[in-house]
């Protein structure tokens, strides 16, 4: 599968394939954040996910994909360093904040610099087109914050610190995205990147969420833990596979951009199964993020 995926790097059908990894990813990593956000202490279901994400990556790690090439581990290590940051502020916003305020604010904030980077590091360049495109998914996701900011009534008292966790979440978005696409093209196996990555990056929250567990005046039971563990690291893998993926087989602004439609379908989860409130304006604005990534993608 490896080779057929690396054949279609730079062809029109790479760039399909890639358009739709980067939509389903989109799509699993609202679910992804969904499941963090849910029920449970969001830094105790980040260590269910990594504890599962290490035992789902390690038999491929070590027995199924190739070995990586030695200038792979400070890829690897760098990787590592920069998820577990992004991680910790992404807890942290979505311990303080509702989840339909940080979310957008989160995904908001990534594409912008991650197209930058893609110019930086890749050469990447936009058509004016595009540009326009950015500008309209922008206006679509940080419109939508704006109004969660001055409409919600949840989470009044600490949204203005989680909103400010949330634009440095959204720059490490950026900054992982860039990193990511940068080592995954460095190794002549993509699948390699993958499975070691997710099982190194899978090693540093479970020690975090263990210590915050024993700390718990009332420590909720593991087992449906376990289980939302297991959900959220297959969602994970598929999900951040897929993105990875994508920008292996095609731009890596295109793809960050493509992802941020995510927002729409956070909105449509906060909804449907956070329960809650999602009014006629916000559905017009999440009607702009889409039509924001229809131009760009039609305009490249």
């Amino acid at each position: 599968m490896s080779d057929w995926l690396i054949s279609m790097e730079g062809t029109a059908a790479g760039h399909h394939l890639a358009m739709v990894l980067a939509l389903f990813a989109a799509l699993l990593h609202a679910v992804f954040g969904a499941i963090q956000k849910g029920r449970h202490d969001p830094w105790l279901t980040r260590g269910a996910v990594d504890v599962w994400l290490v035992v789902l990556a390690a038999p491929f790690a070590l027995f199924v994909v190739p070995w990586p090439e030695p200038h792979m581990w400070p890829l690897f290590a760098g990787a590592v360093v920069i998820h577990v940051i992004y991680k910790v502020f992404q807890a942290q916003a979505y311990s303080k904040g509702a989840y339909t305020v940080v979310y957008p604010v989160v995904r908001g904030t990534g594409p912008l610099f991650a197209v930058i980077g893609a110019y930086l590091i890749f050469g990447e360049v936009f058509t004016l087109i595009q540009w326009l495109g950015v500008a309209v998914l922008l206006a679509g996701i940080f419109g939508l914050a704006v109004y969660n900011l001055v409409f919600l009534i949840i989470d009044r008292d600490t949204l203005p610190v989680a909103l400010g966790l949330a634009v440095m979440t959204g720059l490490l978005v950026a900054f992982y995205t860039t990193y990511d696409a940068y080592a995954i093209r460095s190794t002549a196996n993509p699948f390699t990147f993958l499975a070691w990555f997710f099982m190194f990056e899978g090693m540093t929250m479970p020690w975090v969420a263990a210590w915050r567990w024993r700390r718990m005046p009332v420590r909720p039971d593991l087992r449906p833990l376990a289980t939302r563990g297991l959900i959220g690291a297959v969602v994970a893998l598929m999900s951040f596979g897929s993105i990875m993926l994508a920008t292996r087989l095609d731009k890596v602004g295109e793809a960050a951009v493509l992802r941020e439609t995510s927002v729409v379908f956070a909105a449509l989860i906060g909804w449907l199964v956070l329960h809650e409130t999602v009014g006629p304006r916000r559905i017009a604005l999440m009607v702009l993020i889409a039509l924001g990534a229809v131009i760009v993608e039609m305009g490249g």
